[in-house]
């Protein structure tokens, strides 16, 4: 397919390789931007692609729109895929029967996204499925300008493909608590320009993925600190049937829906002091 994946990595040896096989021999060009790893990321990349190049990472909504402006691309389309991601088989062949036409109507495609943790897929909680858009016109697309939770969007006719792309969560819960710390800081500094005036898009209603971060900034974050964590949790393990997943679910939506949010509270709560804002 006339299409450019487009994966930035950062020692990324250990999901790297099943990424790049999942659409090697589908796509026309693999685009790797790494930001200077020191594991095997490189030379494990250099078996799919040659198109492999270096840039400092500021921040992934920077990264993936230098990606975007600098690379030699060819292509008219372009699949952003992360690297602890896979397309599925169903997703390629939906691509596929898209992309053989003549004439292709959309501008840009939703996809969804299936999170597998600890070998399970998180089936509940409001967790699947979740639409992203991922795939667009070069000219019709961009990376939210964002330090934390950015996505793509495109003021063009958006259509949903089938099939999924699956996510795989880390098994090392060091590794992705230290992450999610440093994602909470960011998300509490957006949340801080929020207040003082920086738009959401609300431009993009009908795109579910924004509909979402609409309901976070209009609902959520209207409730009190501190205790909208455990309403969430409450919210998506009891009423969204999280209980369902199991215990590696329990695990999840603990972590990821009310630790994460509690420490997101914690660093709006010390940046308000810190800075002064109510």
């Amino acid at each position: 397919m006339s299409i450019s994946v487009i994966v930035l990595t950062c020692n990324e040896e250990k999901n790297i390789e099943d990424c790049l096989r999942s659409v090697d021999g589908h796509v026309e060009d693999i685009f790797i931007v790494d930001s200077f790893s020191t594991d095997k990321t490189l030379a494990i990349a250099r078996k799919y692609t040659d198109l492999i190049y270096e840039h400092h990472f500021q921040n992934y909504s920077a990264q993936r729109n230098w990606a975007q402006d600098n690379l030699p691309i060819r292509n008219e389309w372009i699949f952003h895929l992360d690297a602890d991601e896979r397309a599925t088989p169903e997703l390629l062949d939906s691509l596929s029967r898209i992309f053989s036409r003549s004439n292709i109507d959309a501008d840009a495609f939703l996809v969804s996204r299936k999170t597998i943790f600890r070998n399970r897929w998180i089936r509940f909680g409001g967790h699947y499925p979740v639409y992203h858009l991922r795939i667009y016109r070069k000219n019709s697309g961009r990376c939210e300008d964002r330090l934390y939770d950015q996505h793509f969007i495109s003021n063009g006719r958006i259509f949903w493909a089938k099939g999924d792309i699956i996510n795989i969560i880390t098994p090392e819960l060091k590794q992705w608590k230290a992450t999610h710390k440093k994602w909470a800081h960011l998300e509490a500094e957006e949340y801080l320009l929020y207040k003082k005036g920086r738009n959401i898009n609300t431009d993009f209603l009908a795109r579910p993925i924004q509909k979402r971060k609409i309901r976070r900034y209009k609902l959520y974050y209207k409730m009190p600190l501190f205790i909208r964590p455990f309403l969430y949790f409450f919210y998506r393990y009891i009423i969204k049937l999280g209980f369902l997943d199991g215990k590696e679910g329990l695990v999840f939506h603990f972590m990821h829906g009310f630790w994460y949010r509690f420490i997101v509270d914690i660093n709006i709560f010390n940046l308000r002091r810190k800075k002064c804002i109510s």
